[in-house]
């Protein structure tokens, strides 16, 4: 099976991790599926199945950058993520010296 094949087996959390610790070399990545809490959601189809995410991100790309700014960087790498089903993301975006990891 070749690479593509593989990617589309990978769950949204797992595309999600991949596309952010590429793009912005997280030295903390959590992400949390809270799915289940929106279940019957009006803007949910179906099972709540990987929809809503909590991300929290720590990274030095982020420096110099506002916290809209950080949050439409995860956005945008996001973007097919979020036209494939992905409904709703809540982030927590800091810098290594902001969350105290700064030696991470």
């Amino acid at each position: 099976m070749g690479s593509r094949g593989a990617n589309v087996l990978l769950s949204r959390a797992n595309r999600i991790r991949q596309k952010l610790q590429s793009a912005l070399e997280a030295s903390v990545l959590e992400i949390e599926d809270v799915s289940y809490q929106h279940a019957g959601h009006a803007g949910v189809q179906g099972d709540a199945n990987e929809t809503h995410f909590n991300i929290k991100i720590v990274s030095s790309k982020f420096e110099g950058q506002t916290l809209v700014k950080r949050h439409r960087m995860v956005y945008e790498l996001l973007g097919d993520e979020l036209k494939s089903g992905l409904h709703a993301i809540s982030i927590a975006a800091k810098t290594p010296q902001e969350s105290g990891s700064a030696n991470v």
